[in-house]
């Protein structure tokens, strides 16, 4: 059932019973989904601004006006369990204390009887490092209670039962569980693309001779510059939805196909309303000096000085953006510029990021310890002094092999060294127009054939790691107490199959925010978040 706005208004969203109000939302997105399941109603795609649960009663002639109003055909006397509801403020249980005789606490969702269950508990504070990980704290016969959009209990599925009921009980008997992935390294909004050029490296040239001819983040910037805000939006939900549908719950954005400032700040926007309008997280990052356009080409300062003295007080005067990135690299930006950059993104509240090393080796992981980089991202040409300074400050190195098997570089970061020297290490996609791949669980086959990690090591890379590389570590990347329930269930009994099996969506279930999202087990196609009709 849908209740399609073409405008992007906000819609009234009701659920009604025979007798009852149930559930009353505004919906800011173009389409809102009602979805069955069971005996339970779930309200997708949308994030909701205002909830009402009342009993209040109103004569059937009422019930009918409103049913035709919310253009909603909902059955009578079905009960609502929606995870979207503000927070209680009950105790969270000690399972090893409930009394035998004490009462169950209600859940809205409980999932049980997990082959797997990956809790990756304990890294909230600081990120996995060296053999740590390689430990994902697993649960065998694992359970996981959601109340409320958070995670309210972790265990064994006999003490998790004993403590609470469930609206909605999920199985995931001969199944692994997980944190849903964390993708800490994306471009995600722009127009057009460019398989031509995908064609030209094929045949040989690289990256900087396609840029230099006008093409690469030049040709892409172009489009960009012509699309307006609402398709940009378009399709930003659409590539979401495919990130979802592969296990992606939280997602780090940059700006920097725009170029200009009224186009840096587009993008931006259209990153502020795909979180407002999408159930996935969405984390923005201010990337102006992506590369400079062709009519800076030869005054690459004067370029600088647009970021930082026109576009940068824009960007933090209305609050678009967490993090400011740079690509330094040869041809691009030097050391010098990225970190003018940097430092200036640091006076406006901007907490640096850097694609460092990517393609040449131009000292970007140095700059990532002199300005106190949160991330240093690609890193394929890192040197050993920068790697070295990496690993003592503790800054997360961001690997994006997805980046390199799509450029056909050949050339890898040294995964093994950063992780057996101590380095915590991220997994990103690096989504662009140039790395058409969305799929984390692509991303970890990548890692562990090719950078020789583990798929233990990959999967917390992708998750709490990962979650670290975007400051968001104390509420996403790992299944504990207080946590938001951000969970991904895959139809396979263990977690080495993720890397072991390539081009196969591993994913069966995802719940957001204690909402379950998508299903495949229960129809051909995913139920997503932002389905236009």
């Amino acid at each position: 059932m849908h209740f399609v706005s073409h405008d992007y208004s906000p819609c009234l969203v009701m659920i009604l019973s025979k007798t009852c109000i149930l559930n009353v939302g505004f919906c800011r997105s173009a389409v809102a989904s009602v979805v069955t399941l069971g005996n339970v109603y779930y309200c997708v795609r949308y994030r909701p601004i205002l909830h009402v649960f009342a009993g209040d009663r109103f004569a059937n002639s009422q019930h009918e006006k409103q049913a035709k109003t919310a253009q909603l055909q909902v059955k009578p006397n079905k009960v609502l369990y929606y995870g979207a509801a503000q927070p209680s403020k009950g105790e969270v249980v000690n399972l090893s204390k409930v009394p035998k005789n004490r009462t169950r606490e209600s859940a809205d969702i409980l999932i049980v009887n997990a082959e797997e269950m990956l809790t990756l508990t304990g890294s909230s504070q600081t990120p996995r490092t060296g053999k740590q990980m390689g430990e994902l704290e697993i649960i065998h016969d694992g359970a996981l209670a959601i109340r409320q959009g958070k995670i309210a209990a972790v265990g064994k599925t006999r003490d998790v039962t004993k403590a609470f009921r469930g609206g909605y009980v999920l199985s995931a008997k001969g199944k692994t569980v997980l944190p849903g992935f964390v993708d800490p390294h994306t471009h995600l909004v722009f127009a057009g693309s460019r398989e031509d050029e995908f064609q030209m490296r094929i045949e040989g040239a690289s990256y900087l001779e396609i840029l230099n001819s006008g093409g690469g983040v030049l040709k892409t910037a172009r489009e960009t510059q012509k699309a307006r805000v609402e398709k940009l939006v378009e399709l930003g939900l659409e590539r979401l939805d495919s990130m979802l549908a592969h296990g992606t719950t939280t997602v780090e954005a940059k700006s920097g196909y725009g170029l200009t400032p009224e186009d840096e700040l587009k993008i931006l926007e259209a990153l502020r309303r795909l979180n407002q309008l999408h159930c996935m997280n969405v984390v923005p990052t201010f990337m102006g000096a992506h590369v400079a356009p062709l009519e800076y080409r030869n005054n690459l300062e004067e370029y600088i000085d647009l970021v930082i003295d026109d576009m940068m007080p824009k960007v933090a005067g209305q609050g678009l953006a967490e993090f400011c990135d740079v690509l330094c690299e040869r041809g691009v930006f030097n050391s010098e510029q990225a970190k003018r950059v940097l430092v200036a993104g640091k006076r406006y509240g901007l907490k640096p990021k850097i694609h460092a090393d990517q393609m040449t080796g131009l000292g970007g992981a140095e700059i990532a310890v002199d300005v106190a980089a949160v991330s240093a991202d690609h890193l394929n040409y890192a040197s050993a002094e920068g790697v070295k300074g990496i690993m003592q400050k503790a800054i997360i190195a961001v690997l994006l092999p997805a980046a390199t098997f799509s450029m056909m570089t050949g050339r890898w970061a040294n995964a093994r060294l950063m992780i057996d020297g101590g380095a915590p290490v991220a997994l990103g996609t690096d989504f662009n127009a140039s790395c058409f791949v969305r799929n984390q669980q692509a991303v970890i086959a990548i890692a562990c054939h090719l950078m020789h990690m583990t798929p233990a090591e990959a999967i917390t890379a992708a998750t709490i790691n990962a979650a670290h590389a975007i400051n968001r570590a104390h509420e996403v990347g790992s299944l504990e107490v207080g946590k938001r329930a951000n969970v991904a269930v895959l139809g396979v009994p263990n977690h080495k199959f993720l890397g072991y099996s390539i081009g196969v969506n591993l994913v069966e279930k995802v719940i957001t925010d204690g909402r379950l999202v998508v299903d495949r087990e229960k129809q051909d196609e995913p139920v997503f978040l932002s389905r236009t009709e």
